[in-house]
Parts: structure tokens; sequence; C-alpha cells
């Protein structure tokens, strides 16, 4: 209690709640700087727990926050990687976190490497201020500065020694990415002479903005989904790390090792650095993290010659690199292509139309995954427990009155039904032609929660887009196509598609020509 007729010192607001205060109030603003100054911390060995990352998950759904690309990298998975740049041996003066959500990667790297500057990114206002309270609580606020902005809008100014950049970009699919940003991303690709496709995910656009702030002898250690080793959007960032990055290792992880609780997908850690010189890049697999770091691993790494257009990710599950007399690419063989897009199956499939049609305009389909899963062998043998697919031919002049009239009141049904007026039908001519393929000999499905399955068309199935078709490009004879059938089956598995966070692998039709298979000799004398 104040003495009466002295004045009583007003107490001030700590620097940290202001800055906290600020980040609430103030509207988003690009680029701002956020910085809090307090003790300096001394590293120490026990592990931070981020209790309000943990929150935020448990108050959050993982759809939600995936529309966001917001995931959570488990703390043994943050640990591993820092121990994979100090492996390097690089002294790291600056530290980036382009992604950094609550501050797992930023608050590990910095008691790391105690005299590194550290920058961390985060374009969401909630999370930026609970890795404000993490830094706090760590303190580790004097050396970390927080840019709540779009990590490819940041500029950073250049300094003297390597920066580190380390996390986990965000995974958000093309369908979710602004125009403009999309834009961006194919502008920047080609100033370096590199053509990208605006399907790429946010992960990719992150990787190339850091190749535009790196610089040489700079670092880059993160942790992605891995579907861009093998997809065509992947080649341009393939293509990218072949032209400038160096010293590249690449480790794929098992899809046994579910590393992300929400979010089930193949992961794959790239560390490389940016230095003069040919590129060497090392491919392996790790059955779980305990092997990320082992010794024996690591002197296995092999270099290898690789370009963009090759499946890194297959390669790197294979467990080796082979010659190019001992495999070839499927689409040496095969051309893939998937079934054939009807534009509304409840009208086009057979079913729901209340009369007959002549039987020469309905024909058996392979028209859900199930018709391939669920075969007790590799072989369709029998169309009966398919349904049927009507193709009606552009002109029908030559056929009976009995089934010109079955056509027209099919016609009228479908009209009534809005088949007309779909996006598919209104792009083809007549628009009541679906336009099947021939049967391929061999089939397969391509997106599910399980490796493809390969079925050899024995009984002549057409194919809606459920399936592809793989369809030889010189006549093959059946013994082969059958051995063929065999392999994929037994040695394709979810590892050489792409697994999205939900869980499901899709395999792309280029992406199944991609796959490498040995030669035919060596199918043969196997079979």
């Amino acid at each position: 209690m104040a003495r009466p007729g002295s004045r009583q010192r007003k107490r001030k607001p700590s620097r940290a709640y202001n800055t906290l205060s600020r980040l609430h109030k103030q509207p988003p603003s690009r680029g701002r700087l956020i910085r809090q100054e307090v003790a300096t911390y001394a590293p120490r060995r026990d592990r931070f727990v981020d209790s309000a990352g943990e929150q935020y998950a448990a108050t959050n759904s993982p759809a939600t926050r995936r529309t966001k690309g917001i995931t959570f990298t488990p703390p043994d998975l943050v640990e591993r990687m820092v121990e994979v740049v100090q492996l390097t041996g690089v002294d790291v003066k600056r530290i980036v976190d382009p992604g950094a959500g609550t501050g797992r990667f930023t608050i590990a790297a910095a008691r790391a490497f105690p005299d590194a500057s550290v920058v961390a990114i985060e374009n969401d206002r909630e999370l930026a201020s609970l890795l404000l309270r993490n830094l706090t609580s760590a303190k580790l606020g004097d050396r970390v500065q927080i840019h709540v902005a779009d990590f490819r809008s940041i500029v950073l100014p250049r300094i003297d020694g390597a920066t580190l950049f380390i996390g986990n970009p965000p995974y958000v699919r093309h369908h979710d990415i602004e125009s403009d940003w999309k834009h961006w991303y194919t502008s920047r690709l080609a100033t370096k002479g590199i053509r990208g496709t605006q399907l790429a995910g946010l992960h990719a656009h992150f990787l190339v903005k850091t190749f535009d702030l790196a610089r040489e002898g700079d670092l880059v250690c993160y942790v992605t989904a891995a579907e861009w080793l093998d997809t065509d959007y992947g080649s341009a960032l393939r293509a990218l790390l072949l032209a400038q990055g160096r010293d590249i290792d690449l480790a794929l992880l098992h899809q046994s090792s579910s590393l992300f609780a929400d979010a089930m997908t193949t992961s794959a850690i790239l560390t490389f650095r940016l230095l003069r010189g040919a590129s060497s890049i090392r491919l392996r697999q790790v059955s779980s993290l305990d092997n990320l770091l082992d010794a024996v691993a690591r002197v296995a790494l092999r270099n290898c010659d690789l370009s963009a257009s090759d499946p890194w990710g297959r390669l790197a599950s294979s467990g080796r690199i082979a010659g190019p007399h001992s495999v070839q690419m499927l689409g040496e063989l095969f051309s893939v292509h998937r079934g054939q897009v009807t534009g509304n199956n409840s009208i086009w499939v057979e079913g729901l139309f209340p009369g007959n049609l002549p039987d020469r305009v309905l024909f058996p389909a392979v028209t859900r995954a199930k018709d391939l899963i669920n075969l007790g062998s590799d072989r369709l043998l029998d169309h009966t427990c398919l349904k049927r697919v009507i193709d009606l031919p552009a002109d029908w002049s030559r056929a009976s009155a009995r089934e010109a009239e079955q056509i027209e009141r099919f016609l009228a049904w479908a009209r009534e039904q809005g088949g007309r007026e779909s996006y598919i039908a209104r792009h083809r001519k007549p628009w009541f032609k679906v336009g099947l393929r021939e049967p391929a000999p061999i089939v397969m499905t391509y997106m599910a929660r399980r490796p493809p399955k390969f079925v050899r068309n024995i009984c002549g199935a057409r194919l809606i887009n459920i399936a592809h078709g793989l369809y030889p490009r010189e006549p093959i004879p059946a013994r082969d196509l059958d051995i063929v059938t065999r392999w994929l089956n037994k040695n394709v598995s979810r590892l050489d598609g792409r697994t999205y966070a939900g869980g499901l692998t899709k395999f792309e039709p280029r992406e199944v020509e991609r796959l490498r298979l040995p030669a035919m000799d060596e199918l043969r004398a196997g079979a």
C-alpha cells in the first residue's frame, strides 16, 4: 500500500504481452515483423512439449486443418531431422522455418544451433500467437523473428554464413490455391528455364521459393509428401534439384512407418545444399525413424545418374539403381489410358432406364473398382457379373423400327434426366455417344487404400473411368501378358503411387507407364 501523498508507480506491461495483444488486434499484414525480446535461453537436452499445438489439434479436426495445410510434425521426426542437419557439419548462422506453425522445428533447431539467428514464418494468425507463446515458454524470443506472412512473399536479407531452411512445408492441393499464386509458381520456374504446371500443391511452391531465397552454401532439410517424386508436376521440382541442388539425400519413409497420425501419406525427407559442382544424389528407403541415421544405411547410399523424368520414389523404394539393360519402363510395352468418362453414370450405366434397349448398344464394363478387387484371381473370365454401359452409335439409320423406337425413347428419358446438359455431354458430338474404348488386355484399379490390382481381361470387358487399361504398343503373346500381370501384382506397391492426406493412393496413367520392370527375357525366366 502506498504512503499518503506518494505517487504510486504504474506497472508497465511486458513486451511479450504487448506483442501478443497487437497480434490479435491488428489486421493481417504481409511481411510484418514481430519481435519479442526476453532473456537469452541456454540450450537444454529435454524435449520441448508443445501443449499449445496439441490443444489446437484437439479442437480443430484433421479435415479442417488439412484445407489450410496445417499438419503438426511428430516430435520424434523433428528431432531426427535436426540430427540429420547436425551430421552434415554445416556451420549454421541462420535458421528459417518457412511454415513454423506452433514452432516445433523453430525451437528444436534453435536449441541445436545456439549461435544462429532464427526466422519463423507463419501465415495463420492464431498459430502465430501460439508460436509466440511457445517461444516465450522456451525462452527463445530474443533470437526469433516471427513473420506473419505468406512464405512466398518473404524477402530475406543476405548474411555471412550458411542459412538452414528446415521444416514441414504445408500440403495444400492445387484446387485450393488461388490462380495468382499458381501463375507465380509457373513464372518463377520459367525464370529458371523450367516449365511448371499449375497442378502443383503448396509444398511445391514452398520448395521453389526456397530456391529463390537460398544462396550458395545454404542447407535445406524438409519433410514433404512423397508424391512429387514420381508425378508429372514433380518433374519440375526434380529438374530444379538437378540444376541447383548439391549433395542431395532423399530418404523415403516406408509406408508401414506412419509418421502423421491424422494424415496417412507417404513421406520423404529431402536434404541438400547449394554448392558449385556436379549434383550427387543418394536415394534410400528407411523402414522407420530409427533407421534414418543408421550409419550402415548412410554408407550404402549410391550416387547415380537420374533425370527429372525418372520416378525417384520408385527407385528409392526398389533399393537399387538398375542398369538400362536390366529394366524397362512399362510404357515401352503399353500405353495406359483411363476408362471412359460417361458424364453421368446413373444415365449411361444400365439400370435406371425403365425400358429396353438393343443388346448391341449395351457393353459389359468394369464400373466399380470392386469388380476387380473382389476377384478371386487375376483373371476376369466372365462378364455376366458386370453391369452394362449404354454406348449408342452416332447413326442408327440402319436400325430396325423396333430398335429405333427403343433408342428414341431412351434419349427422351436421358434428356429429362439432364444427360444432355452435363459438361462431358456438351463437349462431345453427338452428345449421346459415350465412346467406349476397345477392351484392354490388362486392366487395373488406380485409386484405393491398397496397392493397385492388375487383371487379365479375358472376357473383353470395357472400362469407365474407375480403372485404367493397358494397351500393348506392339502385339504381345497371351502368355507374356499373363507373366506381366502376375509380376505387377507382386511388385507394385502403394509406394509407387501418390498417397494423399486422406490415405488414398492414386496412380495416374503416365505414372503407371513409368513403372519399371525387368526385361521381358528376365520375366519369362522367372515365371
